[in-house]
């Protein structure tokens, strides 16, 4: 990291995505926090409402072993088994601590090779920042080689918006995922609307 002005740090990301052949559906959240750089992992800030969320919508109710639990491996493990993918738009900024409206000088993540590496079919940005980047960033990066997605914004875990509760933030995820698709694989040709182009 380097030190800017006005508290601004150069931060690089630390880490790469989470994903495999599997995974259905992207998380792109903006930047990984201080926490989660130390952990080398996303959302491992103690307070942030994301693994809860997780939990409550994909765990099998039937396996009291399908948890998130607190472990980088446990986590990495859940996402996984649920065909989750998780990146983030950012790959290095000038932050202020985990500040969003601070970010400056971006350097956008490139999710094609996620998406080309994977069956993902919608892609859900966690919070107002994130689909902004997104937005400005990385669509049209993606449209530059030939893929179009489905992408819908969700309310940010973050412990800095605190407005909403737990409950609120798994109603309005349950609410705003495709579920039809998430449990459909990409079958080029077979009777689905078009996804990405490989």
């Amino acid at each position: 990291m380097t030190e800017h002005g006005e508290g601004l740090q150069r931060v690089d990301h630390g880490f790469g995505p989470l994903y495999d052949h599997a995974s259905r559906i992207l998380f792109l959240g903006t930047m990984a926090s201080p926490a989660s750089r130390r952990h080398g992992f996303f959302y491992m800030h103690p307070r942030n409402r994301f693994w809860p969320v997780m939990e409550a919508l994909f765990a099998d109710r039937a396996d009291p072993t399908d948890r998130v639990g607190l472990s980088v491996q446990s986590r990495c493990a859940f996402a996984l088994r649920h065909r989750i993918a998780l990146w983030d738009a950012i790959e290095s900024c000038d932050i202020r601590n985990a500040s969003d409206a601070s970010i400056r000088n971006v350097v956008p993540s490139d999710l094609a090779p996620i998406i080309n590496g994977s069956q993902i079919n919608h892609i859900y940005t966690c919070g107002a920042k994130a689909t902004a980047l997104y937005h400005r960033y990385c669509e049209p990066n993606l449209a530059e080689q030939g893929i179009t997605l489905p992408a819908t914004a969700l309310p940010s875990t973050s412990p800095a918006y605190a407005a909403a509760t737990l409950g609120d933030l798994i109603t309005a995820y349950r609410a705003r995922i495709d579920w039809n698709a998430y449990r459909t694989p990409v079958v080029d040709g077979v009777g689905r609307r078009p996804t990405h182009r490989i």
